[in-house]
């Protein structure tokens, strides 16, 4: 194993052994008959919560390890209380800023040329067929999303959302992502991809729904498993998911707009926003670097750990 990689796995070792040590330290706020969390009213934070949750918002949101997951259970661990949804669905806006503004490049490029291809008649073209990849590969997601929000009252407070539906998607999730690793050659590039494989990896970012399984680690595990590069398999993820998060952040922010804001939010608010920003922007810049010279077994082995820890946990409480 290199230097860096036994780097990253100590610091896996201590962030992980800190959890562990919260959870048996702190009770966690646990419904007898499911699991779920109960206290799931926001809580009213402080400015180093609030940056703190930012930051895990941004660093969980598009490294594929779930950012649903850690912004249930780790402030629950620390002691904090669920931030609730009203936080979390502002918060996210800042991932959605940046990397908006990390791929404004491709983004911009893709637009021209889609317009150009429609105006010339040449669907062949690669930015058509990419962009046409993420336009049907949104649809699977959008259309079990609302299903999911219509069948399944008070979804928050649901056993689809427990820390046992948490747990288990973050273990099955790291044993997917670690076949992927293996089985796929990870050999094609961005200039092969086609709109056949937005479908497909549209269809695995479908199951993000869940809690603990990460849009960007759906997508990138199928990613793998299509043969792509694995940095190539991360800013394909990136781009699919912009539709994805963008949706999803507005309707949340409908819903908390309705619901109505505490002026007491405000400062909290706003500095869990700019934290989320800016380490959703170093989270998507570290990730394709790091993909374009490392494996992914150190998720693998993160999502593994994270999800025993929490079976642990809940076992001991």
């Amino acid at each position: 194993m290199s230097k860096s990689k036994s780097q990253i796995h100590t610091l896996i070792s201590g962030v992980m052994g800190g959890l562990l040590l919260a959870f048996f330290s702190q009770p966690l706020i646990v419904a007898q008959n499911n699991n779920t969390i109960t206290n799931t009213s926001s809580v009213d934070l402080n400015i180093f919560q609030a940056l703190i949750l930012g930051l895990i918002q941004g660093l969980t949101e598009f490294i594929p390890i779930s950012s649903t997951a850690h912004l249930k259970v780790i402030p629950v661990a620390l002691g904090w209380g669920d931030p609730g949804v009203t936080f979390t669905a502002i918060i996210q806006l800042g991932s959605i800023v940046a990397v908006l503004w990390y791929f404004r490049q491709d983004l911009k490029d893709l637009s021209m040329g889609i317009l150009k291809a429609v105006k010339t008649k040449n669907y062949q073209a690669q930015e058509f067929k990419i962009g046409l990849g993420i336009i049907i590969g949104t649809i699977p997601i959008i259309i079990f999303g609302l299903g999911l929000k219509i069948l399944v009252p008070d979804l928050d407070n649901s056993p689809f959302r427990s820390l046992t539906t948490i747990a288990i998607a973050s273990i099955v999730m790291a044993i997917l992502l670690g076949m992927a690793e293996k089985i796929g050659s990870h050999q094609r590039n961005f200039d092969q991809l086609s709109t056949k494989d937005g479908i497909l990896m549209g269809l695995a970012e479908s199951l993000a729904i869940i809690p603990g399984v990460s849009r960007s680690g759906s997508t990138i595990t199928a990613g793998l498993f299509m043969n792509l590069e694995r940095a190539t398999a991360a800013r394909f993820s990136f781009l699919l998911g912009i539709p994805a998060i963008t949706l999803a952040g507005l309707v949340e922010l409908k819903d908390v707009f309705e619901q109505g804001l505490k002026i007491s939010y405000a400062i909290p608010l706003t500095v869990g926003l700019i934290s989320s920003w800016i380490f959703s922007y170093l989270a998507i810049a570290w990730l394709i670097r790091f993909l374009q010279k490392q494996d992914t077994w150190v998720f693998v082995w993160y999502r593994l750990i994270f999800g025993i820890v929490i079976l642990v946990a809940m076992g001991n409480n």
